[in-house]
């Protein structure tokens, strides 16, 4: 693999200081399958038709623009066209069972008007069909592979023996994976919580002191529990005064993490064994709750306490060592009422949102 694709989704959340002062946190990076990208570019023109019958037509002009379903398929469009045949197809790689299948045909739907080909597959369909040829160029029945796009492949269950196969496969071949198997794993929490220590952003952007105080201003506590004395001290910290943190393992795909006394047995339970290794300490964020309605299938429509999650999509496209393309590519915000601790929208819980500037 020579061209290299990332579509990544930043997620942050206002945190409220004790001045009162509100500041952007990251609560974490999604390097893949980073969803929503689709849905949310159509959110903003039904909340501005909403408006409009309202009769408030200079409200819906406050929406911002927003189709990240064009940012990703530019992405993927790009590193297609860099891995140089025309006659080459995109491969969706996808779940077995699809509950968020439209979002995925926004951005499939993009690329079909560039006129690239797209396929979609499963882990079962790349054992039984997929193959390289002498050079690794990667055919699935008989159709060379351009791009892999992975919305699938980030739970631990799906692996089993005949879906780890598939993955080498995919590895091995001359492909571009979204993401890669490097990637994917620089999207892990630890990763995250590695980046976070004194003088680490220093040695990734010598020379730009101004962008590391900006990035560095945008994180919030976080903590190792490898094993050794700061693993130790961190943990017995976390169960003396559990709701001022959150228990993350190294899971995608949202409803994995732990707070409050859920933390606390957790952690008093594999505090002297490797086990915690597996997982981060992160400072629990104190969001501003601003009332709303969450209009969901068969629940009341009534005014609630919410808190909002902002998701910043961005694209890059690496050939070589030469950075081809690397920009933002739309927002995402989901919200949800104030009890809800964790879980996103395919939890159930939040419901995509829109931004309304003021």
């Amino acid at each position: 693999q020579t061209v290299f694709l990332g579509i990544n989704r930043s997620d942050y959340m206002f945190d409220c200081g004790l001045d009162g002062t509100a500041a952007l946190k990251q609560i974490e990076i999604n390097t893949i399958a980073a969803s929503f990208g689709g849905l949310t570019s159509r959110t903003a023109d039904v909340h501005r038709l909403v408006l409009k019958v309202l009769g408030k037509t200079k409200e819906a002009s406050q929406l911002l623009p927003n189709n990240p379903a064009k940012g990703l398929a530019l992405g993927i469009a790009k590193a297609w066209e860099l891995y140089g045949s025309e006659r080459a197809v995109v491969m969706f790689l996808v779940e077995e069972v699809q509950r968020n299948i439209f979002d995925q045909r926004c951005v499939e739907n993009e690329l079909w008007n560039r006129n690239i080909r797209v396929l979609r597959k499963r882990f079962r369909d790349v054992f039984e069909q997929g193959s390289l040829d002498a050079s690794r160029r990667l055919y699935m029945a008989g159709q060379e592979v351009a791009v892999v796009y992975y919305r699938e492949g980030y739970v631990p269950q799906i692996y089993d023996e005949q879906n780890w196969a598939a993955r080498l496969l995919l590895e091995r071949s001359r492909a571009v994976k979204c993401p890669d198997i490097a990637t994917q794993l620089a999207g892990t929490k630890k990763v995250q919580q590695e980046l976070s220590r004194p003088g680490t952003l220093e040695k990734l952007l010598p020379g730009h002191p101004e962008a590391i105080a900006r990035i560095r201003a945008t994180f919030a506590g976080l903590y190792s529990l490898d094993e050794g004395e700061e693993g130790d001290r961190i943990a017995a910290t976390a169960i003396a005064d559990p709701h001022r943190f959150v228990l993350k393992p190294q899971r995608e795909g949202g409803g994995n993490n732990l707070y409050g006394e859920e933390l606390r047995e957790v952690l008093e339970k594999i505090k002297d064994s490797p086990e915690r290794t597996s997982y981060i300490l992160m400072d629990k964020i104190k969001p501003q709750p601003a009332l709303n309605y969450l209009l969901r299938a068969h629940s009341p429509l009534q005014v609630s306490e919410c808190i909002s999650e902002l998701g910043i999509f961005g694209v890059y496209v690496r050939q070589g060592r030469e950075l081809v393309l690397n920009r933002a590519a739309g927002h995402l915000l989901r919200t949800k009422a104030i009890e809800h601790a964790d879980g996103g929208v395919a939890a159930g819980v939040a419901v995509l949102d829109t931004p309304y500037l003021v």
